[in-house]
């Protein structure tokens, strides 16, 4: 009780200061409640401003944002709530459900809105994410990117009797203690009476992601159908070192086809990685690989052959990735492209390619340069084990078997957030 106690007083006073001073005007461009204590919760207690409650409780339109590390999974988070807690079910909560985002209004028990991203946040980084609700609509953003949208828009005012705001736990008549409690570290949580525009939610996030990561979770929360490419060379070909088991491109295709439950399964993926091949063929035959998919996204991961192709050094290849980035980009609609970087090799059988290195390194610039989203195989690889090469993951010293495979799809699961859990995908043990 003491920890709670100080834990409910913290709450109070980190808007005690200048904030609880200021002058309604400063609504019109600050946050009407803004705390940025840093509180770790234990999945058993929460954080009271329900000073503040009043201030939040006409807002028929503005934003909301929380920043946030996870600790567990447990089945549903609280990250802030505002409610009556004299009646059952009226609250307006930003929370997880599963490690997915869900932003839920009711009033006493009659649903006004409630919807759950299938994109991940309960992974133990830091995220950032955010509700607006303006005339158009109400938009979730994770990373300062927005990731769902809906043309319903309940918002604070949607609730009668709004008197309690917490972090951490909401409460109602049937649970005065809280429920759906958080475990965690809340960084902060803020509440305009205003929508941020984008440039402002990017400025609010400490770890804000590029655009095109969130036009990616976007396409994982949407229903409408999308079309993946990948390609690249023999590894993501996946042929004969898998053993017969899935390669990478597949394990995405089950986790995204299927366990993600968009409607009639309508996304598709293609493998169009051909064994052999360098980032200079990649250029020379575009439209044959990627062109003609019309895809929506397409996954590249090259550089293992050029290596050990003449004329194919770092310099090269960065000005063929950056062919290639543009070129995905230059397509209709305008697809999305994702950088993989190639695993590392054994170097005892594989000397000529021991300067991999170098090529992960410049793809990863090249993507940071070109704003693209990139998942560093090479250095996840590395990092799993202790800085050696995981020889374990490779068939013959250079191509991922079938455990190779999965570490890659489970790196790029983990990157586009939709790791969970409960996927077969996901936690698959290979012998």
């Amino acid at each position: 009780m003491r920890r709670r106690s100080m834990l409910l007083a913290a709450g109070a006073a980190a808007l005690a200061g200048p904030l609880a001073g200021r002058a309604s005007a400063a609504s019109l461009s600050g946050p009407l409640v803004d705390h940025s204590t840093v509180t770790v919760l234990n999945g058993a207690e929460r954080v009271d401003l329900s000073s503040r409650a009043g201030a939040v409780a006409p807002l028929a339109t503005g934003t909301v944002l929380v920043t946030f590390r996870t600790t567990s999974h447990n089945a549903a988070m609280t990250l802030i709530s505002a409610s009556d807690p004299a009646v059952p079910s009226s609250n307006l909560t930003l929370a997880l459900q599963g490690g997915a985002l869900q932003f839920s209004v009711r009033q006493q028990s009659s649903v006004l809105v409630d919807f759950t991203t299938r994109t991940r946040y309960d992974d133990g980084r830091q995220h950032t994410v955010a509700v607006t609700v303006d005339s158009t609509g109400t938009r979730l953003h994770a990373g300062g990117r927005a990731v769902f949208d809906t043309v319903k828009r309940p918002f604070f005012s949607s609730v009668s009797g709004l008197t309690a705001l917490t972090l951490g736990a909401n409460l109602d008549s049937d649970h005065r203690s809280g429920e759906w409690f958080f475990t965690g570290t809340i960084e902060r949580a803020a509440v305009w009476g205003r929508v941020l525009d984008a440039a402002e939610l990017v400025a609010q996030c400490p770890r804000p992601v590029v655009a095109d990561h969130g036009r990616i979770s976007t396409i994982l929360n949407s229903n409408t159908p999308a079309t993946w490419v990948f390609t690249g060379d023999s590894i993501t070909h996946g042929a004969l070192h898998t053993h017969g088991w899935r390669s990478y491109p597949e394990h995405w295709t089950e986790r995204v086809r299927w366990e993600l439950g968009k409607p009639k399964n309508r996304d598709f993926v293609i493998d169009s990685g051909v064994s052999g091949a360098t980032s200079a063929e990649l250029v020379s035959f575009f439209d044959e690989r990627v062109t003609a998919f019309s895809p929506k996204i397409v996954s590249i991961m090259i550089g293992a052959n050029d290596i050990a192709t003449s004329g194919l050094g770092p310099e090269q290849y960065r000005t063929n990735l950056i062919s290639l980035v543009r070129s995905v980009r230059a397509l209709p609609r305008s697809p999305i492209p994702v950088l993989q970087a190639p695993n590392p090799v054994d170097p005892a059988r594989w000397p000529g390619r021991t300067g991999l290195s170098q090529y992960a390194r410049v793809m990863s610039e090249v993507a940071a340069q070109q704003e693209v989203v990139f998942v560093d195989h090479y250095n996840d690889w590395l990092t799993g084990d202790g800085g050696q090469v995981p020889l374990s993951l490779l068939n013959d010293g250079l191509h991922p078997n079938e455990r190779g495979h999965h570490r890659i799809a489970l790196m790029m699961i983990r990157d586009l957030q939709v790791f969970d859990t409960g996927s077969q995908v996901c936690t698959l043990s290979i012998p």
